[in-house]
């Protein structure tokens, strides 16, 4: 069985067992979330959610993830500037799939 979820503006394919990167969401490391944006379950799709249901997960981590190089150029201008930017994540291992 699977879901697809939105969180943080961006939709996902989950299962029972998976563990997701996703943007940060409150919570401390070991406490369960409930995901109630459930989008579509197996062959079932909402018209946009499906009420009632929800996705239950355990937050793994909350964490930094990689670097990313962000540099700004202006050719013959003498313009050149370099910033880096790490986004929040949290780690969560989905447990349950709950239908209507």
């Amino acid at each position: 069985m699977y879901a697809v979820i939105k969180t943080g503006g961006k939709q996902y394919k989950v299962a029972s067992g998976d563990v997701l990167k996703i943007e940060k969401i409150a919570g401390d490391e070991g406490s369960e979330i409930v995901f109630n944006e459930v989008l579509a379950l197996d062959d079932t799709y909402g018209t946009p959610m499906i009420a009632g249901a929800s996705v239950k997960a355990t937050v793994l981590k909350q964490a930094k993830d990689a670097k990313i190089i962000v540099f700004k150029k202006k050719r013959r201008q003498n313009y050149r500037r370099k910033n880096g930017h790490r986004q929040n994540i949290t780690l969560v291992k989905i447990t349950d799939i709950c239908g209507k």
